[in-house]
């Protein structure tokens, strides 16, 4: 069985804790692997490789920061399925999905090899006379990552090659539950030439995020995860002094308007709610069909289309959904569809009880598809992270709109019609981060940038794109006068363009 340590100065390193975690194949149920869970003094080592490697990789010159982009954006390329097959192994996600999840990642790692341009300032001559005014960006120093199990190589993607692009040198603390991929794709950055002490990487459970948090030479944290840990890790990074973004939880809804295109809506909703076993932050989780008429024929739509999904392991080349992460998760899915049951919802499809010749030990729950829920019910409250699909019926427009307001959660929401005025109006009025039109998983492209609002987000900035770029870095700005612009003598006035 392998052993899974650190990554530290270049070097992999046993962590010192004496500390073990198991890592499971979600599809079998058997262990894979032992990691190592790192002390404090595991993670101050990383902390302090990377502190030594920053003043040099701060001051390169831009332009040849990016060109261990490109290499890196080429390995990956060329070793997609490797870290696919890493990500299928130890999360669960069919192959074609994992792949999907890569290229997500690569993308951007193409913003960031733009980081030349993305780092130039501004500057206006003469703002007073004979005083110029420049500004740009400076790397904060050593800044880390914690990054969940859902995604394990494109969310750490998302965060460290546009910290380092920006000058920085960064900390990663991934997923305990899946850490494989994410050692991966660090040492193909390491093939591309990057220098010793730039990257690290530090296997580990709450000691190791602790660690992070409180240490006093890590600048800023990017986390993705639950709503309860992310308000715990922005709490904790602001107490330290350190900036931070912390992306948590998700209750996505989708409107189906009377006009929306019923196949199209009901082909979204299989697709956004069933993908990965529904393990994404921007899951459709429930659906929101205006009125009775619209309703019954969505869920007639939608009862074929769920019950031809193939549910199986990652090796199974015709698998459209694989198992989730964990027992103790699946556990808790199979939980929330007990409490559905028991607090009224309609239970048109039952996930539970599946079990696959060969697989008897795997994490597997099958699709699940609610019908009348309601806002009272935890099925619609809670986030479930699993393959549970809810369909709340709306009263009207209104009635819709209002229930996706006042939920807790604002990370993504989506709107199905044919009416240009209502999508417009739901775009502008709807109180969530990210929206999609007749788009069901509405996922930013890698130079906008992914964030929800509410709940959904603890921090002023979203992550990746120009906004991962303001959040890795801070602004100066410098206002000059060379001697022979000084003729005015002492002036004990407030400064002004006068």
């Amino acid at each position: 069985m392998s052993r899974i340590g650190n990554l530290v100065g270049g070097k992999s390193v046993d962590p010192t804790s004496g500390r073990f975690a198991p890592v499971f194949n979600p599809a079998t149920g058997e262990q894979s692997a032992e990691l190592g869970l790192s002390s404090v003094a595991d993670v101050d080592l990383a902390v302090q490789a990377a502190k030594k490697a920053f003043p040099a990789w701060s001051t390169m010159a831009p332009l040849k920061r990016a060109r261990f982009m490109f290499k890196f954006k080429e390995l990956l390329e060329a070793n997609a399925d490797a870290v696919a097959a890493a990500i299928s192994s130890e999360h669960g996600k069919t192959h074609s999905d994992a792949l999907g999840e890569v290229q997500r990642g690569i993308e951007v790692v193409e913003f960031a090899c733009g980081i030349p341009h993305l780092l130039a300032g501004e500057f206006s001559r003469n703002v007073g006379p004979a005083i110029d005014t420049y500004n740009d960006r400076q790397a904060l120093g050593v800044v880390a990552g914690i990054t969940p199990f859902n995604f394990p190589a494109m969310v750490p993607l998302w965060m460290y090659p546009v910290a380092i692009a920006c000058g920085n040198t960064f900390v990663l603390k991934p997923s305990e539950r899946d850490p494989s991929a994410a050692m991966l794709v660090a040492g193909f950055l390491l093939q591309a030439g990057l220098p010793e002490g730039v990257l690290n990487v530090v296997n580990g459970d709450k000691v190791a995020v602790d660690a992070l948090l409180h240490h006093p030479d890590v600048k800023a944290v990017s986390f993705v995860g639950s709503t309860p840990i992310a308000q715990y890790i922005y709490a904790t990074a602001a107490a330290n002094g350190k900036r931070c973004q912390a992306l948590g939880g998700a209750k996505n809804h989708m409107v189906v308007m009377p006009d929306a295109d019923m196949e199209q809506a009901a082909d979204a909703l299989v697709s956004a709610g069933y993908g990965s076993a529904g393990e994404r932050c921007m899951a459709i989780s429930v659906a929101v069909p205006i009125g009775d008429k619209t309703a019954d024929a969505l869920v007639d739509l939608l009862l074929p289309r769920i019950q031809k999904l193939k549910v199986g392991p990652a090796t199974d080349a015709q698998a459209e959904m694989g198992p989730l992460v964990t027992r103790q998760h699946k556990e808790k899915v199979l939980g929330y569809i007990d409490a559905g049951v028991k607090e009224g919802a309609d239970l048109v499809v039952d996930g539970r009880g599946l079990s696959l010749q060969g697989y008897e030990n795997g994490y597997f729950v099958g699709p699940t598809l609610f019908d009348r829920v309601t806002e009272d019910m935890s099925i619609y409250k809670e986030e479930i992270f699993g393959p549970v699909l809810s369909v709340v019926r709306a009263r009207d427009y209104g009635h819709a709109t209002k229930m996706i307001n006042e939920h807790e959660y604002g990370n993504g929401t989506a709107i199905f019609t044919r009416d240009g005025d209502a999508a417009r109006a739901f775009a502008d009025s709807i109180e969530v981060g990210m929206v999609g039109i007749n788009v069901p998983l509405p996922v930013p492209v890698a130079y906008h940038s992914f964030g929800g609002w509410k709940r959904s987000l603890f921090g002023d900035h979203s992550i990746y794109g120009m906004e991962g770029v303001r959040f890795y870095t801070r602004l100066k700005t410098v206002t000059s006068r060379w001697p022979t612009g000084i003729r005015s003598g002492v002036n004990l006035n407030f400064p002004s363009t006068n």
